[in-house]
């Protein structure tokens, strides 16, 4: 057994364990990750965010040139299966791990593939995939294992037409009718994917609203548009069992309905990689989906290690993985990096995507917030006119009385991006926080960022 002395040792190579490695290697620190992948990236890079998202951008392009009557002079509207559409995903799978890897060897990162488990607060054992245990001493360990898709114990994920949103990338057909469970923000994502494909989709959803968790306008805008396109939403609806068949899956609910498909994706909640950490042996303690808590300076109850990205639970999002990952370096490190990750912007990449950030019309109510709205509906900007991509909105929410921005909402082509500018102007101290500046400001025209200037005209235009 061979023997390691580290001032950091990270745990998954994922966002939060990416960003953890780096910030502490800039400081100065020895450091070692430790992955069981042979490549970096972890589940955001080979399972989840970046196949998924590139598997929607192509599916985009599909749809584009099935609908625009520009290309019908060049030849009918065409058919992808999804294997097909799956390689797209797998190049860029490649070039991101790629760059990933680059970066643990230009700052000097010893990457160690194998499981690793804690033997003592200070030390962790990595078993290497050819048995061989090495052991790595450390000042410091940061837990950033991510999480996997929950799988309750009565579904056969066995079965060769159940899936989860990870065994979904080895799918070797195109079903004609697909049962989605679960309309979280995954489900809501994939359901937008396979109905782009041409899939017909059954989306089953446990509560009353899709992603309730957003605007309620913003919701029903989804809602809406999911009906058009070859997706019946069930709400209120749980399952009891599923029911697997030689050529298809029957999902038998609570309700007393049926549902029959060529196959079942399950997207009902995710679970903490942490069940092979041997935390038992440190004294750590994980709730029921395996996630463990910490304080805001993203220590555990064990003063020496911490814990970031999914595997600490919400928000659950690659973005806000990596601040809390550096965030959790700059804790040990002090080198002026640390931040509590509270201000993520929401990024839902349905089709259309929808991004928000900030109080949503609910919450401003309940708080008896005096509160106006601003909308610029993207049929009337030249720019997503240009495009093609009518659909959507962009809506934000301002103190009637002091102009501050308390929330911004946005649904259709580009939102992603489009939310980041409100983000800035939300993120300026005191009264530099004011819906004046979108109408003090010359945006390029056109451009789908102008719609901040269409919205706060016509906010400005309710005051009174």
């Amino acid at each position: 057994m061979a023997v390691y002395n580290y001032d950091v040792v990270v745990l998954g190579s994922g966002p939060a364990g990416e960003g953890a490695a780096m910030n502490a290697a800039k400081a100065g620190r020895k450091v070692a990750m430790v992955d069981s992948r042979r490549q970096v990236g972890g589940n955001c890079t080979h399972l989840g965010t970046i196949p998924s998202k590139a598997l929607r951008h192509s599916v985009r392009q599909i749809m584009q040139f099935n609908t625009n009557p520009m290309f019908r002079a060049i030849g009918e509207p065409r058919w992808f299966s999804f294997p097909d559409v799956l390689k797209s995903a797998e190049k860029v799978i490649a070039k991101q791990v790629a760059s990933r890897t680059g970066y643990y060897a230009r700052n000097r990162v010893d990457v160690f593939v194998g499981t690793g488990s804690f033997a003592d607060e200070q030390t962790v054992e990595v078993v290497c995939p050819n048995g061989v245990v090495e052991k790595l001493n450390a000042k410091h360990i940061i837990i950033a294992t991510g999480s996997r898709p929950y799988r309750p114990a009565d579904i056969d994920f066995h079965h060769p037409r159940v899936y989860d949103s990870d065994t979904i990338l080895s799918l070797s057909h195109t079903p004609r009718k697909l049962i989605v469970y679960g309309a979280g923000v995954i489900g809501c994502e994939y359901a937008s994917i396979f109905s782009g494909l041409g899939v017909l989709v059954e989306l089953v959803d446990n509560r009353g609203q899709l992603l309730s968790f957003l605007d309620s306008e913003i919701s029903q805008a989804l809602s809406y548009h999911f009906s058009n396109n070859n997706i019946t939403v069930r709400h209120n609806e749980d399952y009891e069992r599923v029911e697997g068949l030689d050529n298809g899956v029957i999902l038998h609910l609570k309700s007393g309905k049926k549902i029959k498909a060529d196959a079942l994706l399950w997207c009902n909640g995710r679970t903490g990689n942490t069940d092979k950490l041997g935390l038992e042996n440190i004294g750590i303690k994980v709730n029921s989906r395996g996630q463990i808590e910490v304080d805001e300076a993203y220590r555990t109850s064990v003063p020496n290690v911490y814990g970031a990205g999914d595997v600490i639970g919400w928000p659950s999002l690659a973005s806000a993985a990596h601040d809390q990952g550096r965030s959790a370096a700059g804790s040990i490190v002090d080198n002026g990096s640390w931040r509590f990750v509270n201000d993520v912007p929401t990024g839902i990449y349905t089709i259309p995507e929808i991004s928000s950030i900030g109080k949503n019309e609910q919450e401003l109510t309940q708080a008896k917030v005096p509160y106006e709205v601003g909308k610029a509906f993207f049929k009337s900007m030249a720019r997503a006119q240009i495009a093609g991509e009518p659909q959507g909105m962009l809506k934000i929410l301002f103190h009637r009385e002091t102009l501050e921005i308390l929330g911004v909402h946005c649904f259709g082509y580009q939102a992603s991006e489009i939310v980041h500018i409100g983000q800035a102007v939300m993120s300026q101290p005191g009264e530099q926080n004011n819906l004046k500046y979108f109408v003090n400001t010359t945006f390029n025209y056109p451009t789908m960022a102008e719609a901040y200037r269409v919205a706060a005209y016509d906010g400005l235009n309710r005051l009174f």
